[in-house]
């Protein structure tokens, strides 16, 4: 790559529809509700564009998908070690930002470049290896069944609020051995992080609740990814502990949830927008790839910084400044026609690429695969209550993320929960819970109690004593 001393961070060609103006937004719901128009007009004139990812916040998005690749495939070129950034280090970037919390360094593997990142990625490679993929299929029918029958009464649901986006909160503080105290805080901070509400309070509260969960674990050792991490030979101090144990609940539980919702919202198109229909028999996998290849989960995200000023195909990116691999808009790279008509597992960059390339992928479209066929079986006439098109998608420059999934069905008895037999003092059924809202007990913006409901993860430990 060619090095070109005293650039600016993004020389806009002659006629570009952004030349001569502010950045674009990235965090908007014009953006959010069509984003691959701004993608497509970023790609006609170069391999990336600059963006505004938060007020104040500005980055490069790479959106061609060899310049995707060079960029993710060359860590000696493009660090991942945020301490890089110059505008946090000189403070230019507010400390409450919304993007800070997934952008600021912890030392993990995210973060992390060379001989440590080797080290860090090890641990949680190796720890993760240790699942058990029959129980962790187990792990999601279980909770899904649990989830299913909180609304199954009614004959209405949003499929994400009810259920997509609270499977796999239940599911990692399971798979973490969180006890229902220190799970109930996790689930209430992580979801605080996710949607950028209050998150100097909510990153505090989610360290002090994981370094809490890591004392734990170093006193009472079981079988979960926690007890893992402290016991790989890596040797990881309390602070990496908590900060892998971040980047792994980050990493899966928003894109989890995406990537099952937006699964969903295919599955119950009547025109899936392919050459499939569900009323053909398009399966769960297909829809699950087809997903990840045009609305994949995390659809901006893996920050790097140049080392030095760099030439990528034209465009010029200045030394320190963040640069975002728009996932989205290399998948939808009209340079992959063959492999876009095949949905070629091995071409779409959903998962990544390179050193960094996430460690998770199977467990994670097993998580998806399993939680989706669930629904599908026990709600055998689900269908949307609104049009398809019509659905709204959460402004963030991160993530493809619905804000709904209304659907309808034919109401029926709970199933499942009302037959786990009950212990004194504690109810066999927990109580309704209609949505994430009822996990949070106090209100992030005056810090007053807000919903005097048990947490989801306290009511679910008292259901199947676990």
């Amino acid at each position: 790559m060619d090095s070109s001393p005293g650039a600016t961070p993004y020389n806009a060609p002659s006629g570009c529809p952004m030349h001569g103006e502010r950045q674009t937004s990235l965090y908007g719901p014009e953006f959010a509700a069509d984003p691959q128009r701004v993608y497509d007009a970023f790609r006609a004139h170069g391999p990336a564009a600059p963006i505004e990812l938060a007020p104040g916040v500005d980055a490069t998005l790479v959106v061609q998908h060899e310049a995707a690749l060079r960029v993710l495939q060359n860590p000696s070129y493009f660090a991942r070690d945020s301490r890089r950034w110059a505008a946090l280090r000189e403070g230019r970037i507010a400390l409450d930002s919304p993007v800070l919390p997934m952008m600021a360094y912890r030392p993990n593997c995210l973060f992390t470049d060379g001989t440590e990142h080797l080290r860090l990625r090890k641990a949680v490679t190796e720890s993760l290896a240790r699942l058990n993929t029959t129980r962790l299929s187990r792990d999601v029918e279980r909770i899904a069944d649990y989830l299913i029958d909180q609304f199954i009464e009614r004959g209405s649901a949003d499929l994400l609020g009810d259920y997509a986006k609270l499977l796999p909160l239940l599911l990692f503080n399971q798979l973490f051995g969180c006890p229902g105290d220190i799970g109930d805080r996790l689930t209430r901070s992580m979801s605080a992080i996710f949607d950028g509400e209050d998150v100097l309070r909510a990153n505090a509260e989610l360290t002090e609740c994981l370094m809490e969960l890591v004392a734990l674990k170093r006193r009472q050792p079981g079988e979960d990814i926690t007890s893992w991490l402290i016991q790989h030979p890596a040797g990881l101090r309390d602070e990496e502990l908590k900060d892998q144990l971040v980047m792994l609940m980050g990493a899966g539980i928003e894109p989890e949830r995406n990537l099952i919702a937006n699964a969903l919202l295919l599955l119950l198109s009547e025109d899936t927008g392919s050459a499939q229909r569900r009323g053909t028999g398009m399966l769960v996998e297909d829809a699950l790839d087809d997903v990840l290849w045009n609305n994949p989960p995390i659809a901006n995200y893996a920050t790097h910084y140049p080392v030095q000023d760099m030439d990528l195909g034209g465009v010029t990116l200045k030394a320190d400044t963040p640069v975002l691999i728009s996932f989205a808009a290399a998948n939808t790279d009209p340079a992959l026609t063959d492999a876009r008509q095949t949905l070629s597992k091995g071409a779409h960059l959903a998962w990544g690429a390179g050193p960094h390339v996430c460690p998770a992928k199977s467990p994670a479209q097993l998580i998806a695969l399993t939680a989706i066929e669930r629904v599908l079986n026990s709600v055998p006439d689900l269908t949307l209550a609104v049009p398809a098109a019509s659905v709204e998608w959460r402004p963030g420059p991160f993530h493809r993320a619905l804000v709904s999934l209304p659907v309808r069905f034919s109401p029926s008895a709970p199933r499942r929960v009302a037959n786990v037999p009950s212990t004194a003092g504690t109810s066999p059924v927990s109580p309704r819970i209609s949505s994430l809202d009822d996990v949070t007990t106090t209100r992030h913006d005056t810090g007053e109690p807000h919903k005097r409901n048990k947490g989801w993860w306290s009511s679910f430990l008292d259901v199947f004593r676990v």
